[in-house]
C-alpha cells in the first residue's frame, strides 16, 4: 500500500485549466489528483508543482525540498511542455533569426536524467508521466494572439510542426524511462486511443479540460492499483 507521494511538474500537475467562460487559467476542482486523493485519505500526497514550471526550474525546487524526499514512498514527475516553448513574440518580431526553446532537448534530457538520480539516492521511488498530447491548430490559434500570426507560420514551416516538436520531447521522457529503469505513467497513449481526444483539451489546445483529467485518474489507477 502507497503511503506518500510527491509531486513535481507543471500546470498539468498543478490542476490547471482554461476556462473559456471566465476567460482565464484556474485550478481545476476535480483534477486527476483531487480525483484519486478523494479515494485515499489515507495516502499523503504533497504537490510542488508549479504553473509554467520548466525542468530547470524544477530541479531547483526538487533540491530545495531535497531533505523532505526521504519521507515520501514515491516522487511523480511531469516536465517537457514548458520546456519545448518558445519565446513566440520574438518570432513573430523576427521569424528569419535563431530561436531557442526554454530548453534544449540535451539540456532537458541530462538534467531531467539527473533528477532521477538525486530522487532515487534520497530513498524515494521516481514516476515520470508521458505528456498529453496538444492540437496544433489549437495551440497555433493560442500563441500566435495579438502576434503575427504568417510570421510565426513562416518559422514554424506547418502548424503540425508544433505537435512533432512537443513530440521530440515526449519520446525524451519514455527513453528515459527506459534507460532509468524508471515507472512510467504514460497519458499519452491514453489520449491518443481516444477517438477524438480534442474533446479532453481547453481551448489552448494543450491543458488537458475536466473530461482529461478524469481519463488521467483512470490511467493512474489502472498503472497503480493501490490508488483504485
Amino acid at each position: 500500500m502507497i503511503d506518500s507521494i510527491c509531486i513535481f511538474g507543471d500546470s498539468i500537475m498543478k490542476g490547471v485549466i482554461f476556462d473559456a467562460i471566465k476567460g482565464r487559467y484556474i485550478f481545476l476542482k476535480n483534477s486527476f489528483l483531487n480525483i484519486l486523493g478523494m479515494r485515499n485519505t489515507n495516502i499523503k500526497v504533497d504537490n510542488f508543482a508549479k504553473f509554467g514550471c520548466t525542468i530547470t526550474v524544477g530541479r531547483k525546487l526538487i533540491e530545495k525540498h531535497a531533505e523532505k524526499l526521504p519521507g515520501y514512498e514515491y516522487t511523480a514527475l511531469e516536465f517537457g511542455g514548458n520546456d519545448c516553448d518558445f519565446d513566440w513574440k520574438a518570432i513573430s518580431e523576427d521569424p528569419d533569426a535563431l530561436h531557442i526553446p526554454k530548453t534544449p532537448i540535451d539540456v532537458f534530457e541530462k538534467n531531467y536524467s539527473d533528477i532521477i538520480d538525486h530522487v532515487a539516492s534520497k530513498g524515494s521511488k521516481p514516476v515520470l508521466f508521458s505528456l498529453p498530447p496538444l492540437n496544433a491548430h489549437r495551440y497555433f490559434s493560442w500563441i500566435s494572439r495579438g502576434l503575427n500570426a504568417d510570421n510565426i507560420l513562416r518559422w514554424l514551416g506547418d502548424e503540425e510542426h508544433i505537435y512533432r516538436w512537443h513530440e521530440m520531447y515526449n519520446i525524451a521522457v519514455l527513453k528515459l524511462a527506459a534507460v532509468k529503469g524508471v515507472a512510467l505513467i504514460d497519458i499519452r497513449r491514453a489520449f491518443l486511443e481516444t477517438r477524438n481526444y480534442l474533446t479532453l483539451l481547453c481551448e489552448d489546445g494543450i491543458h488537458p479540460n475536466e473530461a482529461g483529467h478524469t481519463l488521467i485518474s483512470e490511467v493512474i489507477r489502472k498503472n497503480v492499483p493501490a490508488l483504485a
